[in-house]
Formats: C-alpha cells, sequence, structure tokens
C-alpha cells in the first residue's frame, strides 16, 4: 500500500505539468516503473487502419498501458486528402502536419506508428476505386514488411473486410488488403527481397474491431449476440497514472488538431469487441494473447534474463530508481547474447533508456543555430549529466553520418553538468533535412519511397546524430541522440526545434498563381533567402516558349545567413489561352537551386521543414470579371481569398463578430469559406444580417458545410438539407440542368470544358434535399451512381441571390484549374449591380 501511495502522489505531482511537443521526454519514477513492466512482456499487436483518426486510441492505449504490450498503428496513409481545421496547408502540406499528429498520439497512449507508401488522394466509395489509384502491390508490400519487421503475434483491422461501399474505399482496402498480409507474410516467395532485412513472419490471429457502428447503431448493437466476440474491459483505471484508460485515449485522439477530433475524456466500465477472421481462436475471451508465452521463456536463452529482470520489477525501489541499475546493466549484457535478433534489438533499446532513466543520465547534443548547409562548420554544445550516485563514464562521443569519433574517457559524477564543445562540418553530400517520402516525385496514388529500410518509417530521416557512449560496470551502453536547436523565449521559457540542413538559398514566389486576364504583362515578385552567410548569384525564371520574362535574370546578394532580398520580373503572357507552371532558379558558381522553404510550425506537433520545387502557375485565362467587392469570411480555413485577388477583384476577410448592416453596405457579394457553419459559432448571430445584405440585392455564396454539428439551423434563407453526397471522380461528366441560366452563361460561357483538369474531387457535402425556391444548376455522379444534383443551388431572396455549392473551390482554385475560376466569376456576378 505503501508503494502504491508513493506512486499515486508522484503521478499527481508531474500530471498537470505541459510540456511542448518538442522538448525530450523526462521519465517520473512512475514512468520507469511502467517501462520496466513492458520490458518484462514479450507480446506484440499491431493495429491496421487507412488514415490518422481511424485508430482506436482505447484499444491502443489498453493494449500498451494495462497490457503492457508493444503496441503498433499502421495508417496506410497520412491522411494527405483530408480538409485542415487549423490552417491552409493542403494535400502533402497536411499529411505532413497529420503525421505529426499521429507521432504526438503515439507518445501519449503509448503505441507506435508505421505507414506505407499510399496517398490519400482523396474519398473513394469502393475498394476497387481505390486500388485502381493506389498501386495495390507496393501497398501490401508495405504491410508485409511492416509486419516482418514488427512482429506482431495479433493483428487488428479497425473495419470490415466484408461491406465493400459502406464507407470510405479507404477503409475497407485496409481490411482486404490486411487479410492478404496476414496470409503471404510467412511466405518466403513473397517480396522475397525484403529478406535481406526482416524475416517472414506469421502473426497467430487477425481480428476485426467491431463497434455499434459496423450494425447500424447503438440499439441494434447492445441487442446483437456477441457471445463469439472477444471482449476486452478497456475502462480500466490506472492508480499510477490517476486517469482512466478512456482519458489517457481521449488525450491522444485530441492531438488530431487539424481534424478538430479534441475528445473529452470518459471514465467508468468500457467494452472493445473483436471478431476472430483469421488465425486461432483465443479460448479466453477476455485474452488477445491466450496460447501466446509473452514471457522471456518465448526465445532461446530468455529465461535467465526474465529471471533478473522480474526481481528488478518486484524490488524496484520508487524513491531511488537508480537501485536498479546494476541489475538491469547486468540483464543489457545477457540481452547481448541472445540469438534472437528481433527481441534482442526491440528489448536493447528499451532497457538502455531506463538505465538512463533511472540514473537521471541527460544526454542532449545542441547545435549553435537551427540550420546549416552542407559543407558548412558548426558548433556542437553537449551536455552529460549523472544524476545518481552509481559509476558512470563516458567514454566516447561519435558524430554521425560520418562516424566521427571524440574520445573522452571521463567520469560524470553525481550532479555535476559535462559540457563538451566540439567542432564539426556537415559533409558536403549531406541530404536537405525533408520529408523522405516528399523526396521524389510520386503518383496520385502513391509515394515514392526506393529504400526498402525507410518503409513504415514515421518521421523525417535525419542524418545529423550524435552517439554517447557511457560505461557502467564496465559494460558499454550506446546511446544516440538527434542534434537539436533550443533558445530560451522569454514568454514560453526553453523552446526546442529540430535542426535541419537546408540549400544556400531558397526562393518563394509571391503568388502561388498568378492570372492574366488579358494581354498585358504583370509584376512578379520572387523572395530569395539565405542558407548561409554570404551568398550571392543569380536568379532566373524557366519559363516555355511563348510567355516572355523582363529581365532574363537578376543578380542577388544576400551577407548574413537568413537573410531576405525580394526582386521582381515582368512576365508577359502569350496571345491564346495557356496554363503553364513557372520555375525560380538561382545559379551560385555554376550551381543550381530550386528549392522553396516550408516551414510548418504549430505548437501542438514538432516544427517540420519541407522542401518542394519552387514554382508557381501561370494562367493566361479567358476570363470576363466584374469590379465586385468581396467581404470574406473565413470559415475553418481556406486561401480563396488570395485567388480572388488574384482575379482582381478586392476582397476583405471580415471577421464574424464585425458582421453588420453597416459594415456589409460597401460590399456587392458575401463569401463563407469552408465548414463556416460547423466551426464559427457566432455566425448563428449573423444570419439575419446576412440574410438582410441579399434581400437588399446582393449576392451571398456559402462554400461546403459538413454533416456534422451546425451553429445555426437557418443555413440558408429557405429550407436546406445537407448529405453525405459527393462526387469524388474529378473527371465525371457534369451535366447542365439550366443551361440557359444566368450563371453558366454571363459574364462568361461556361462549357464542359470548364469542369476538365479538376483535381481530387468535384464537390462534397452535397445537398440532397431544398425548398423550391432553389434551382439545381448541374448534374453529376461517380461511376454507377444516381445523379446528384446538389453541387450548386441558387435561390432569388428579395433582389438578390443565395448560393449554396458543394464544389471543393477551395481545392481547385490553389491547383489553377482555369473552369473553376471562371464559374466563381459568374456566380459573384449574379447580383443586383449586374442585373
Amino acid at each position: 500500500m505503501q508503494k502504491l501511495s508513493i506512486l499515486f502522489l508522484l503521478c499527481l505531482l508531474f500530471s498537470f505539468q505541459k510540456t511542448n511537443a518538442q522538448q525530450p521526454k523526462k521519465p517520473t519514477a512512475v514512468d520507469i516503473y511502467n517501462q520496466i513492466q513492458k520490458l518484462n512482456f514479450l507480446g506484440s499487436v499491431l493495429y491496421i487502419a487507412a488514415h490518422p483518426d481511424d485508430e482506436n486510441t482505447r484499444l491502443i492505449s489498453y493494449m500498451a498501458n494495462h497490457q503492457k504490450a508493444r503496441t503498433g498503428y499502421l495508417s496506410l496513409t497520412r491522411g494527405d486528402g483530408g480538409q485542415n481545421l487549423i490552417g491552409t496547408e493542403l494535400r502533402e502540406l497536411l499529411g505532413v502536419i497529420r503525421t505529426q499528429e499521429l507521432i504526438e498520439a503515439r507518445k501519449i497512449d503509448g503505441g507506435e506508428q508505421f505507414f506505407s507508401r499510399a496517398n490519400d488522394f482523396g474519398y473513394s466509395k469502393i475498394p476497387n476505386e481505390t486500388l485502381k489509384v493506389w498501386n495495390k502491390d507496393q501497398v501490401l508490400s508495405d504491410m508485409v514488411y511492416v509486419i516482418r519487421n514488427f512482429q506482431p503475434d495479433v493483428i487488428i483491422t479497425r473495419f470490415d473486410h466484408r461491406s465493400p461501399g459502406t464507407t470510405h474505399g479507404h477503409h475497407t482496402s485496409s481490411a482486404m488488403l490486411s487479410q492478404e498480409a496476414f496470409d503471404i507474410a510467412i511466405d518466403k516467395s513473397a517480396y522475397s527481397s525484403q529478406l535481406e532485412l526482416v524475416k517472414p513472419w506469421q502473426p497467430k490471429r487477425l481480428l476485426f474491431n467491431t463497434s455499434y457502428w459496423f450494425y447500424g447503431g447503438r440499439d441494434k448493437f447492445e441487442k446483437a449476440d456477441k457471445s463469439a466476440l472477444v471482449n476486452l474491459p478497456t475502462g480500466v483505471y490506472y492508480p499510477t497514472l490517476g486517469k482512466s484508460n478512456q482519458e489517457i485515449a481521449a488525450l491522444s485522439r485530441s492531438r488530431h488538431q487539424s481534424q478538430g477530433f479534441g475528445s473529452t475524456g470518459s471514465r467508468g466500465d468500457d467494452l472493445e469487441y473483436m471478431e476472430l477472421i483469421k488465425g486461432n481462436a483465443p479460448k479466453e475471451k477476455n485474452n488477445l494473447f491466450e496460447g501466446i508465452d509473452t514471457s522471456w521463456n518465448r526465445i532461446k536463452g530468455g529465461n535467465a534474463v526474465g529471471t533478473v529482470l522480474q526481481n528488478v520489477e518486484k524490488n524496484f525501489d520508487f524513491r531511488n530508481p537508480s537501485a536498479s541499475i546494476s541489475e538491469l546493466v547486468k540483464a543489457y549484457s545477457m540481452i547481448q547474447k541472445l540469438e534472437d535478433e528481433h527481441w534482442k534489438t526491440v528489448k536493447s533499446k528499451e532497457i538502455k533508456e531506463i538505465i538512463a532513466s533511472c540514473a537521471g543520465l541527460y544526454l542532449e547534443a545542441v547545435a549553435e543555430n537551427q540550420e546549416a548547409t552542407p559543407g558548412s562548420a558548426i558548433k556542437l554544445k553537449l551536455e552529460a549529466i549523472n544524476r545518481s550516485d552509481v559509476k558512470i563514464d563516458l567514454t566516447s562521443v561519435k558524430i554521425f553520418p560520418e562516424s566521427k569519433e571524440f574520445i573522452q574517457n571521463k567520469t560524470l559524477n553525481r550532479n555535476i553538468d559535462e559540457n563538451i564543445e566540439l567542432d564539426i562540418t556537415i559533409p558536403q553530400n549531406a541530404s536537405y533535412t525533408d520529408p523522405y517520402w516528399l523526396k521524389k516525385e510520386g503518383t496520385v496514388g502513391m509515394y515514392r519511397v526506393d529504400e526498402q529500410k525507410n518503409i513504415g518509417v514515421p518521421d523525417i530521416i535525419r542524418e545529423i546524430k550524435t552517439e554517447f557512449v557511457i560505461s557502467i560496470n564496465g559494460v558499454a551502453l550506446p546511446y544516440e541522440r538527434n542534434v537539436i536547436y533550443k533558445y530560451n523565449d522569454e514568454v514560453k521559457g526553453e523552446v526546442y526545434k529540430p535542426f535541419d540542413i537546408v540549400p544556400d538559398v531558397t526562393t518563394t514566389f509571391s503568388d502561388k498563381v498568378k492570372i492574366f486576364n488579358n494581354n498585358n504583362s504583370k509584376t512578379i515578385g520572387v523572395k530569395i533567402k539565405a542558407g548561409k552567410n554570404n551568398v550571392k548569384g543569380n536568379l532566373r525564371l524557366e519559363l516555355p516558349t511563348g510567355w516572355k520574362v523582363t529581365p532574363t535574370e537578376i543578380p542577388f546578394e544576400l551577407t548574413r545567413k537568413g537573410s531576405e532580398q525580394t526582386v521582381t520580373f515582368e512576365i508577359t503572357p502569350p496571345a491564346n489561352a495557356s496554363e503553364i507552371d513557372a520555375k525560380a532558379i538561382a545559379i551560385i558558381d555554376g550551381k543550381t537551386f530550386d528549392k522553396e522553404q516550408i516551414i510548418i510550425n504549430y505548437e501542438h506537433i514538432s516544427n517540420q521543414q519541407v522542401l518542394k520545387t519552387s514554382s508557381a502557375k501561370f494562367i493566361k485565362l479567358d476570363i470576363k470579371t466584374g469590379n465586385e467587392k468581396i467581404a470574406y469570411i473565413m470559415g475553418a480555413g481556406d486561401e480563396v481569398p488570395e485567388y480572388l485577388m488574384q482575379m482582381g477583384y478586392e476582397v476583405s476577410i471580415v471577421k464574424p463578430s464585425d458582421i453588420s448592416k453597416e459594415k456589409l453596405q460597401q460590399f456587392d457579394a458575401v463569401i463563407v469559406g469552408i465548414r463556416a457553419y460547423n466551426t464559427i459559432d457566432e455566425l448563428e448571430f449573423k444570419q439575419s444580417i446576412l440574410f438582410d445584405f441579399v434581400k437588399e440585392g446582393k449576392t451571398m455564396i456559402v462554400q461546403y458545410n459538413t454533416t456534422g454539428k451546425f451553429v445555426t439551423k437557418e443555413l440558408a434563407p429557405y429550407p436546406l438539407k445537407i448529405s453525405r453526397d459527393r462526387v469524388t471522380e474529378e473527371d465525371a461528366e457534369v451535366r447542365f440542368l439550366q443551361p440557359k441560366h444566368k450563371m453558366l452563361n454571363s459574364p462568361n460561357k461556361i462549357t464542359s470544358n470548364d469542369f476538365k483538369g479538376w483535381v481530387q474531387e468535384q464537390g462534397l457535402y452535397y445537398p440532397d434535399e431544398w425548398d423550391k425556391a432553389f434551382t439545381p444548376i448541374l448534374s453529376s455522379n461517380d461511376n454507377g451512381e444516381s445523379p446528384k444534383n446538389g453541387a450548386l443551388l441558387v435561390a432569388n431572396y428579395g433582389k438578390g441571390y443565395y448560393i449554396y455549392t458543394g464544389l471543393s473551390f477551395f481545392r481547385e482554385l490553389p491547383a489553377g484549374v482555369p473552369g473553376a475560376y471562371r464559374l466563381l466569376a459568374n456566380m459573384i456576378s449574379m447580383g443586383e449591380k449586374n442585373n
């Protein structure tokens, strides 16, 4: 009882501390004890689904924290195809955000994260459609590799492989492919090239994590016969942590901030149900590992290791964790002699970190700057401190990737900080810091990753590392640490950032899309940023024949690292309609640099650098626009206002709190951003003002909202019901229901050509019921489905027009789709001003 009381008090002491996502973890005695318990459990479970947010965090947390199993989540995609509730990043940049959100989620629930190369290309309705876009063989290969590498005893799928068409095609595909991967991971002839790195592996059982959702509702699920299902009591309370399993799961799920999945923790009994799909059924319905030896006895020579570590767990002293170090080091030496390479690797990594935690051993390598270029010299400040009475020596430090060794042979005396300064040179051939899956161009459905060993790796692979070699009782223990950067902020205190390798210069176009609606030239700005001191060269734009740029190149000179200079070019379009990608190329001493640096910076995830080809889309567009003044009300976040300004409109961002009759009088149209009525509570009290604005002869355009919570029941001045209808095939035929309607004819004549080249999807969350006051303009549908007529609805209201659209303008405008610009111009021109 005394031990548990101390545990609980320790937990309370640390449970309310908030740490930055990028700060190193500093384990408490409670954390250490839980790690020792996990050290004594040799069983693993792999959860498989399609996207970030698909994972069941209650089950992952239960397996990792209650069962003490090594628990992984394989998300086939990085969530690139979704929407972003915290910023304007979409596609691969959104995938980078959601990758980090999953990594942070796993830090909370105790799981490990993996991915395949599959690209979340957007919503698909059936697995056949999904697997036409994904390279099925590559995705299956990746799944097999993760299984062989992770060696799960149990695989659990989130979705049912037998229900195509009832959920996202990616969902069902993840379950279907799991069936195949389960069977062939043991087959030496399947993806045999992997066997240079991993061994064939056969999981013991595959289960489907069912729930009320698959039964059509909670009532039906309650009444269903579940006697044959495996059930786990996931509503456990952890007195050593002061939290229920559901509370931990909620904290984990709340990391999905880009999806608005903040979750409130619950308490009390809870059950998770699983249906056996393949393998041997457990006789005990609440034991996933029934019949599987999860002790150290499962591996040859493991019995002796288990005996030592069981005593460590039994005799652990919460007041003095360092008392366990001698026996832990002994066990570490024994583990190095094991023949089983898999568990030897896994448990060596675990036990080393436990030893460091018990000693209060803090090891860190900090660069003097956050960025450096290949070939540059940098200073590193290394810190090593032993906060225990155990004798610990720092024998050497290695710097990677060159494996340069610095001999130390220093004793780390109790609580005496050892600081070491090293001068190193970044290798000339060092790779720029960038998500490895984005370094080479992939396809719509797949990212390109050529190195097998990188498959499944969740995070950016960082080359610049240190290895501290520590000696305890004559046993050498190597500790790898990434080089980082940190500084003190007067408000936030200690701030950590990753250390990045950057090009000598990066360039960024001021406008990602530039619209030319006549033959006049336009000025284009390009910002040049120095990655090091004293950068001098020339910048030129690469354009296809027919487009003219003046001057052909511009010299630049930047004396300080991080400094910026903006230069301008005059661009003259061709006489005919044209759509091109312009590239910015900097030339320094004969070497070309063509990358744009994008920094993704949110508090809840680690800072991320993405390097993309520095380019912009130039469009000579046959488009007519008016001189309307537009008020834009931001919703969940999009870049539509920027592209409206490119079209020549005068656009003002209007805060919901500022909406008033007087404020709106100066505008001809109001456009409401995506998901505004799902996310902006204040709009509930502004609808009457907006509707009056329409009555007076103005235009109101509302972009898509989801079927979730609405902040108001009066989305439109007439009854309108949003559904889950969507057209995911971007090239689906579009039919004109009202070909003579003004919206299709003025000021631009809209034809079927205007729906060519759309990206990812035509639209989403179309209304399926509406008042007779609305006129549907367009009809389209995915292959084999009934027509969807709710993509674009317009209604007279008073003297003006209310327009609701589920068309994905928020995707098409940044992608530079000409027809989207032309149609949007017609929608804006509907008001009394143009009648």
